[in-house]
């Protein structure tokens, strides 16, 4: 599936209005396929400073794959298949407290999965797989995504909750105002189950939030609606690209300080012998190094 010339480590997922990575030289665009289906769009690798780089927009060229459609799975196998070990995230969120305001950054450290249809785990068909999920974004790169946010002088919210829904519909006033009650910081739609996935295919994830409304809860800010939030999103994207610049440059060639390189080392509950040889097989990209 892939060449020695193709392997690179890390992978930054585009959100609404990051469609595409500046500054990159020896382009090559990767046509995929995957056991689980196509991924979003044809992956575009390249080089930043020495650094090799794979970059997915999550919704297709020209913003064409709702939430709910989007193939997470085939996403996040084909960033494996080319050998990405880091994953930056960036996502367009709404804010559900008053400090949070509009284009400031999180990089939030806890995730709610609110989501109803989506497929979350690549296991199934003969294997059982129970991954740690108690802290879902990678310590490590979230510490680098921090660092690269200060440093480029935006304002940036450490740690926060980030409530994923179903979407595409924005939130009700109810559905807003309950999840404020309930201690949610930011609320998106695509965090999940990427976050879950990632942390199944043993990769360091973490997310780049970019604030571009206030929900529909604030009494002073209009309605949310997808023009405001294009509009305030098109406002810091080249902000975002500043920060996901800077932290590709700082994460570290090998894996330290974490535990997602090894998430699957006691997950697996099922026999090897009791696994089905076409189950392996479609999951030797993931399970290989446990399940000869």
């Amino acid at each position: 599936m892939r060449g020695d010339e193709m392997e690179v480590k890390i992978g930054v997922i585009g959100g609404s209005g990051f469609y595409q990575m500046e500054g990159l030289t020896d382009v090559k665009e990767v046509d995929l396929d995957t056991p689980f289906g196509r991924p979003s769009d044809r992956i575009v690798v390249g080089t930043i400073e020495g650094r090799r780089v794979a970059f997915l927009p999550r919704h297709g060229a020209g913003h064409r794959i709702l939430p709910s459609e989007i193939n997470v799975r085939a996403n996040i196998y084909a960033l494996k298949s080319l050998g990405v070990e880091w994953i930056i995230s960036v996502s367009a969120v709404g804010s559900l407290k008053e400090g949070i305001k509009p284009r400031d950054f999180v990089v939030p450290d806890q995730l709610f999965d609110n989501t109803r249809k989506r497929e979350n785990t690549f296991f199934g068909e003969g294997i059982a797989v129970h991954v740690a999920m108690a802290d879902p974004f990678c310590p490590v790169l979230r510490r680098i995504l921090l660092e690269s946010a200060r440093e480029c002088g935006v304002e940036v919210h450490d740690g926060g909750t980030y409530i994923c829904i179903e979407g595409p519909q924005f939130s009700t006033r109810a559905e807003s105002e309950f999840y404020r009650k309930m201690g949610f910081d930011i609320i998106g739609m695509t965090a999940a189950p990427e976050a879950k996935l990632a942390r199944e295919a043993e990769i360091c994830y973490a997310t780049l939030a970019c604030v571009t409304d206030y929900d529909c809860w604030h009494p002073e800010h209009e309605e949310v609606t997808a023009e405001m939030i294009l509009s305030n999103l098109l406002a810091n994207v080249e902000q975002a690209k500043k920060v996901v610049r800077k932290a590709i440059l700082k994460i570290p060639e090998e894996r330290d300080g974490c535990e997602c390189s090894k998430a699957l080392e006691k997950a697996i509950a099922t026999r090897a012998d009791a696994i089905p040889y076409e189950t392996r097989r479609k999951l030797h990209l993931i399970i290989g190094k446990y399940i000869k």
